[in-house]
């Protein structure tokens, strides 16, 4: 257990000199805004395992020089949460990441694979996930808990090089490098702006763009009330409070009555902000409304279209091993069809990039008609062929 300033610096050196190094956080998430680092784990490519007590450094500072050193490849499995928390700690964004999880994807697995089937799959070891509920900011910490949290790394390192022979056989180191290099970009691990969280907000499907307008004033100021007071934005007012604000669009303290998921408790601490976040959404102009958050017209022709993109591509993926979460998802398979502008699709994953080269381009050529569908009878599965 790494417990002292000098004892981080020493590690932090090791970790330079091994190429690279595995990471994993544990944290407690039920009562703030922001994620409570109890434990920091690292295994290098030697096989030691190094726990490194959190709430024991003032500064950790160190360790971020290891976390942005590029010639140090940093291995994570589902990445994206874990860089966000240790950025916050460390003050450093990470770079040249190996997300194992991503990498999956790529080889045959799913890339929302968990960590213990990965395990099972690369290293032929079963993890027990027996500590779940630990509180990782609570000491001491038994022996048990001291074995779960290093399990987690121990066996990343040599899950890598078992992905990297897979992906070099199936030839897509290109593919891999494309979408790991996103991990390098620090607006991924920044606050999203508080006047996009009402997007995340569920039952607005009938809400006109009037009414999104108040939705989105009312998330930024309960986003920016949780970040401030380091609070869980749903113990300052749940998502189905602010969504039923939103649509009766309260004005005065007689309006809080009838909405049930609210409180009388919560009229008192929040009820002016509140108004006072109704009324700006009713004070912007139209011309600056949130477009709406669904579509609700029914395009039967281009979901016929969508249908037979996503059958064609199905079978793509299946028959070249690889995940097809990772291509597109429907609302994205949805975007790339519907759209007529050029300028507007330039931006759009599947006309960039190896998606393009993998399946987009394909898709143009079925949707306008170059190539034709049909299902190979050796294979089972959707093939084109050129049109004569």
């Amino acid at each position: 257990m790494i417990k002292t300033d000098a004892e981080l610096k020493t590690f932090v050196s090791r970790a330079m000199q091994s190429g690279c190094v595995a990471i994993d956080t544990e944290f407690v998430w039920e009562r703030t805004y922001y994620p409570r680092l109890g434990l920091i784990q690292a295994a290098l490519p030697s096989g030691e395992c190094f726990l490194i007590d959190v709430p024991r450094f003032k500064n950790l500072s160190v360790l971020g020089e290891l976390l942005s050193e590029k010639s140090v490849v940093k291995i994570l499995h589902d990445a994206q949460q874990d860089l966000t928390i240790l950025r916050r700690a460390t003050g450093a964004y990470a770079l040249n990441i190996f997300d194992t999880r991503l990498v999956a994807g790529f080889v045959g697995l799913s890339s929302n694979i968990s960590l213990r089937d990965l395990i099972i799959n690369t290293a032929s070891v079963t993890l027990h996930k027996t500590e779940t509920r630990t509180d990782w900011l609570k000491r001491p910490l038994s022996d048990a808990q001291l074995k779960y949290a290093l399990e987690d790394v121990r066996y990343l390192p040599a899950a890598r090089e078992t992905l990297l022979s897979r992906v070099i056989e199936l030839d897509r180191e290109k593919w891999v490098r494309e979408e790991l290099v996103k991990y390098d970009d620090p607006s991924q691990y920044e606050d999203k702006d508080p006047f996009v969280q009402y997007q995340r907000l569920k039952g607005t499907g009938r809400f006109t763009r009037r009414d999104l307008a108040v939705l989105r004033e009312l998330a930024a100021w309960r986003e920016t009330e949780a970040i401030t007071h380091n609070r869980p934005r749903g113990h300052i007012v749940k998502d189905e409070s602010i969504v039923a604000l939103a649509r009766k669009k309260v004005r005065s303290f007689n309006d809080f009555k009838g909405i049930k998921s609210f409180n009388d408790r919560e009229t008192r601490l929040y009820g002016s902000a509140i108004i006072e976040a109704v009324e700006r959404g009713l004070a912007v102009n139209e011309n600056d409304y949130p477009q709406p958050l669904v579509n609700n017209g029914v395009d039967e022709c281009l979901n016929a279209r969508v249908d037979l993109a996503l059958a064609y591509m199905k079978g793509k993926c299946l028959a070249s091993k690889i995940d097809m979460a990772l291509v597109a998802s429907r609302a994205e398979v949805t975007v790339f069809l519907s759209s007529n502008e050029t300028s507007e699709k330039k931006d759009h994953p599947l006309y960039k990039g190896w998606r393009w080269d993998f399946v987009g381009q394909e898709l143009m050529d079925l949707i306008k008609g170059r190539k034709k569908l049909y299902l190979n009878p050796g294979t089972g599965l959707p093939e084109l062929v050129a049109e004569v």
